[in-house]
């Protein structure tokens, strides 16, 4: 039997500085940690992740700046017709959910990194 393994949002707040981007997915690299989605918003990286607590323990080693693990909630999103994501946002907003983040993975999912 195979699971598959439950996937978690990793945000780092990182410096202003040139190399903090390279330094934190450097030492995700190294620590094994594929990233399977996400990038770089301003100074805060959100990677989507298998491993979330290895991803956390080698970001956190880093001490470029503070990170932790989100839930995610992941779904599918016809890209082919557009304004297909506004109604699904609103939709989710008028149930009191409040979106955070919102990025696609390389399969094209969409993820949403929800709460506070």
């Amino acid at each position: 039997m195979t699971t598959t393994p439950r996937l978690h949002d990793l945000e780092v707040h990182l410096p202003a500085h040139p190399h903090a981007l390279a330094a934190l997915t450097e030492a995700l690299g190294r620590a094994g940690v594929s990233l399977e989605g996400g990038g770089a918003f301003g100074t805060t990286a959100h990677y989507l992740v298998a491993d979330g607590p290895r991803a956390l323990r080698a970001a956190t080693a880093t001490g470029l700046g503070p990170a932790r693990l989100n839930e995610v909630t992941m779904t599918r999103v016809d890209q082919s017709r557009p304004g297909r994501l506004g109604p699904l946002l609103r939709e989710l907003a008028d149930q009191g959910v409040h979106v955070r983040t919102q990025y696609s993975d390389h399969a094209g999912n969409l993820v949403l990194v929800t709460g506070g």
